[in-house]
């Protein structure tokens, strides 16, 4: 039962540091509109595996389309997208590679306003804690919570 409690210690400190996220507002306080430079907007971004596209609009006046090369390149939607029309819609990355993402309202898109085109690289993760040292242990805090952890988990098993 000891070495059960010190196994389950040792698993919630073993787990990874989270992957650090970072939510973009397209178009910054401009917003998802019309006469606004969105490639530019983009060229100055670092985009990741695990990040948020956030478009906000007013609804009824724009959309936002998933777009492949062709239909992007067109101003088209394709034939799987679903238009985003809540004026505050989230579209987390959930994959690295070249995304496309345009509206279909009026001609918003075919005069070049309103299209937006991103890669998107490999998730980030955020850096592991420096080890700190317990001055009454010699040992890192870690081991020492994770050695408290198991204590108070072999001293709940023999209460039972």
């Amino acid at each position: 039962m000891a070495s059960t409690s010190l196994l389950v210690a040792f698993a919630i400190f073993a787990i990874g540091a989270p992957a650090l996220a970072t939510d973009f507002v397209v178009g910054d306080d401009n917003g998802w509109t019309t006469n606004f430079d969105f490639k530019t907007w983009a060229a100055s971004k670092e985009f990741h595996v695990g990040d948020k596209l956030i478009f906000k609009y007013t609804a009824g006046v724009h959309n936002v389309h998933r777009a492949d090369l062709a239909s992007f390149q067109d101003c088209k939607q394709s034939s799987t997208s679903v238009a985003l029309t809540t004026g505050n819609d989230v579209i987390t990355l959930a994959s690295e590679g070249k995304k496309w993402y345009l509206c279909t309202v009026a001609t918003h898109c075919a005069t070049g306003n309103q299209k937006l085109a991103i890669t998107v690289l490999p998730q980030v993760e955020s850096p592991a804690p420096a080890p700190v040292v317990s001055a009454a242990f010699g040992i890192g805090a870690s081991m020492y919570l994770a050695c408290i952890t198991a204590a108070l988990g072999t001293l709940v098993m023999l209460m039972v």
